[in-house]
């Protein structure tokens, strides 16, 4: 069977159906892959870490050995428990494919022992993996994917882990935070960590974005969005300027394009949401606008409209398709954009 809605797999994660014999968790981030593994190992023995009641094996270990699986699935477990057997693959390799299919199919089935419970931990597995497929149409089986975290996941991976160490972060530190972590899930773990140290675990502190700056440093693309901002602010040679810095620190011309398009997409959702009966700054912060731009956005949200921003659009993305044709003078065509969106903006009064 096949678990893909969140709320059936934390049911599952957190209490494991006792028919089902066998689940594998797989999917391109591993870092979520390997805590869902341990989330599910951790309800199903005491202690995941214990030699005597579990086995870990990888595709190496059924490259060398094609009868271990079995045999691992096989045996009884040494203090009287239940037995995991736990498999790590990190990639779709035919062999490991094959030989893990093959075992799951067997298990599921009560050939080997039925008190064990098989427990798979796999990269991105295409639709045409032996493995894969055993496992959505066994009943006895669960097929897990993950998928990457969204904002929300982060967030609440954010709060969780500062949690355990008594520490916090007000809600516009946590939008900048959650806006400046890494995708994959175990880097994002290490960096929350790494926060926990610098904001002294036990310390029971709630921190501001004021104290995350230290931490954070300077955003590698900062040049860019002050551009954009100065671009729909109407102030031309500060945008400019902006994006010569930019180019001096590696951004290219496509970056610079799309740092525009997200500049123009927080005002569509600002007016939006306000034109829906939102406040104009609340609207600015669902936005993900950060506190230090605030007053700046919030001016140029009173200048510009929707229509304004229906129109400046086409613009944007004829200029990304142009930076993306190859031998295209990406910089230029980045800073004439820059150009017409300023123009408008000081149009508008800005």
């Amino acid at each position: 069977m096949i678990l893909s809605k969140r709320p059936d797999i934390e049911r599952f994660l957190g209490r494991p159906d006792p028919s089902v014999r066998a689940a594998l968790v797989y999917g391109r981030d591993i870092g979520i892959v390997r805590d869902r593994g341990q989330q599910l190992a951790s309800k199903l023995v005491p202690n995941p870490d214990d030699p005597f009641d579990v086995a870990v094996l990888t595709e190496q270990d059924l490259a060398d050995d094609g009868g271990r699986l079995e045999g691992e699935l096989t045996a009884q477990s040494l203090m009287g428990g239940r037995r995991l057997v736990r498999l790590r693959i990190a990639a779709e390799k035919p062999v490991a494919d094959k030989l893990a299919a093959e075992a799951l199919d067997r298990h599921v089935k009560g050939e080997l022992n039925p008190d064990a419970f098989f427990l798979i931990e796999a990269g991105n597995l295409g639709r045409d993996s032996a493995l894969r497929k055993a496992c959505e149409k066994a009943a006895g089986a669960a097929a897990i994917p993950c998928y990457e975290d969204e904002a929300g996941d982060v967030a609440r991976l954010v709060r969780d882990t500062l949690a355990k160490d008594n520490l916090a972060l007000n809600t516009e530190a946590l939008a900048l935070f959650v806006a400046r972590m890494p995708k994959e899930r175990g880097v994002a773990r290490q960096e929350i960590e790494r926060l926990a140290l610098y904001l002294g675990p036990g310390s029971g502190a709630s921190a501001t974005p004021g104290d995350l700056e230290p931490f954070l440093g300077v955003e590698p693309d900062a040049s860019l969005f002050d551009a954009a901002s100065d671009a729909f602010g109407g102030r031309l040679g500060e945008a400019q300027a902006g994006l010569r810095r930019a180019a001096q620190e590696g951004e290219s011309g496509p970056a610079a394009v799309r740092a525009l398009g997200m500049h123009l997409g927080k005002l569509r959702r600002t007016l939006t949401l306000a034109k829906a009966g939102a406040g104009l700054a609340e609207a600015a912060k669902a936005s993900g606008v950060f506190w230090k731009q605030e007053r700046e956005f919030l001016r140029q949200a009173r200048a510009w409209t929707l229509p304004d921003l229906d129109r400046i659009q086409p613009e944007i993305l004829a200029a990304d398709r142009a930076c993306k044709t190859t031998g295209s003078p990406d910089r230029l065509i980045a800073e004439r954009l820059a150009l017409t969106v300023a123009g408008r903006a000081r149009r508008l009064g800005l």
